[in-house]
């Protein structure tokens, strides 16, 4: 396999990766907080949380276009540029795609249209009902997603038959060792960036002087919604970084930058030099990381000189990416607390200076959740599925003393054949996807900026006593009679 169409489709596949995260993560933490706010709104009647629930919802129906659109092209590219890997991980995948689409895709799609134009049609309790199920929906389309990607990091529950891993056990897959750890991570991580959204926007109104009732009450509920989970957060960081050091000790290496096994340190930054064997320009805790996987400061980790060359992952590229998700969720809880302390002085809305320091900190959450993806992709290569029977509490070895890096697929070997996918192919396809996904951005900000312009309606129709038959309709309805007037566009 030439070397630079591998080096071409990863990056053709991290950068529509990478595109596509934007979105689905903002519309899990905007559907739970949408959930609260509506709940807020029949549990105290205040007309405030309603107007909040429904201008958050035009931007929640905005990026859930947004994240289907873009969802659609990573697919495709496991049938070009990686058909050896996808006839792989097939039986796997298909199982866990199969029931994202059927169980959660269908889910929310199905409950979108009473969220979006059900508000005067159907009864409070109705609507907040399908809040409810598009919110769920997208948690649990979450859930399959990580399930599969989480397969690859610890593969348990399968044979290889004909190059080909066949499920034996679905129970081992759904709960692989590192699922639940990585779903939980990835779903504070949307909770947070759903947070810091909502706070952005609050605080943009407060600082201009607009909707303010509906700006103080947005700008409070994000902030108690990001504290808790940036909280929530650190402590599934550490579980996390527990199961990296049981399952891919050579991952945690690369990502701490430990080069020599033995003691671990702890680095809180720096920059990583592989050739000479340590961090450059650091500060580190000394015994820091064995003390967080051991509880014991002087407890030996294995470091890089434990495994081969060619199976350890580069140290750069993850050593930086997850230090910056680190510092970042370091920040993320300063900011939160710090806002709820001014909140409960009840001095916040005067703090200008914070004020726009939330506006900006929107783009900390978009960083942090694409570093830690990055972190945790690159940290597994060169396998992009791991090899199965790694524990730092067994490493089996070779006749050299090395740790056996077997079985598995390595990411050369899941490219397609050279024969059908070229270096001009995958340049091109790069330069359309680049162009593309510029065009639907600015097409995204552009909406995004006309309904934050905008607002919140202040009067808007009062939701019926009850649900009819007919109001649900003529919900479900609207979608395409809205097509039909506009002819069409």
């Amino acid at each position: 396999m030439d070397a630079e169409v591998l080096l071409l489709s990863r990056l053709q596949f991290a950068m529509t990766i990478m595109f596509h995260y934007l979105f689905p993560p903002l519309s899990i933490g905007l559907g739970v907080l949408m959930v609260v706010m509506e709940g807020l709104y029949l549990r105290t009647g205040d007309a405030v949380y309603h107007r909040m629930t429904r201008f958050w919802t035009k931007i929640f129906a905005v990026n859930f276009a947004m994240g289907v659109a873009t969802g659609i092209v990573m697919e495709f590219q496991f049938g070009t540029n990686w058909a050896r890997y996808a006839r792989y991980v097939g039986d796997v995948f298909g199982s866990a795609l199969a029931a994202e689409g059927i169980f959660a895709f269908f889910l929310e799609s199905g409950f979108l249209a009473v969220l979006v134009f059900g508000w005067d049609r159907v009864s409070k309790g109705m609507h907040f009902f399908a809040t409810l199920m598009v919110s769920f929906g997208s948690i649990f389309s979450a859930i399959w997603i990580i399930v599969a990607n989480s397969w690859q990091q610890t593969p348990v529950g399968f044979q290889v038959v004909d190059n080909q891993a066949i499920i034996t056990d679905f129970w081992a897959v759904l709960f692989n060792p590192s699922s639940m750890n990585h779903l939980v991570h990835a779903l504070l991580g949307a909770f947070i960036l759903g947070a810091f959204f909502v706070m952005s926007i609050a605080s943009w109104y407060l600082l201009h002087g607009r909707h303010l009732p509906f700006a103080r009450k947005s700008l409070t509920l994000g902030l108690i919604f990001g504290a808790v989970s940036s909280l929530a957060m650190g402590l599934s960081g550490h579980f996390n970084a527990s199961m990296v050091a049981k399952y891919q000790p050579a991952k945690l290496a690369a990502l701490e930058g430990h080069f020599k096994t033995g003691k671990a340190d702890l680095h809180l930054f720096g920059v990583p030099d592989s050739e000479s064997k340590e961090i450059k320009y650091g500060a580190a805790i000394p015994g820091g990381l064995s003390f967080l996987v051991h509880e014991d400061f002087n407890a030996p980790i294995p470091g890089l000189d434990q495994f081969r060359p060619e199976d350890s992952p580069p140290v750069t590229i993850p050593f930086l990416s997850y230090h910056l998700m680190v510092a970042l969720g370091g920040s993320f809880i300063g900011l939160t607390l710090l806002g709820l302390f001014f909140r409960w002085r009840g001095t916040l809305f005067e703090k200008r200076w914070l004020l726009w320091v939330y506006v900006v900190a929107l783009v900390g959450p978009y960083v942090a959740n694409q570093a830690g993806w990055v972190a945790t992709e690159v940290g597994r290569q060169p396998f992009v599925v791991y090899p199965t029977g790694i524990s730092a509490d067994n490493l089996r070895r070779d006749a050299d003393g090395m740790v056996q890096m077997d079985g598995g697929l390595r990411t050369k070997d899941g490219m397609s054949s050279s024969k059908v996918v070229g270096k001009e192919q995958v340049i091109g396809s790069i330069v359309m996807f680049a162009v593309m996904y510029a065009l639907l951005f600015a097409v995204w900000l552009f909406v995004l900026n006309s309904k934050i312009q905008h607002g919140p309606d202040e009067e808007e129709a009062p939701p019926p006593p009850k649900t009819s038959r007919e109001g649900l309709l003529e919900t479900v309805g609207t979608p395409r009679r809205e097509v039909e007037a506009s002819g069409g566009r």
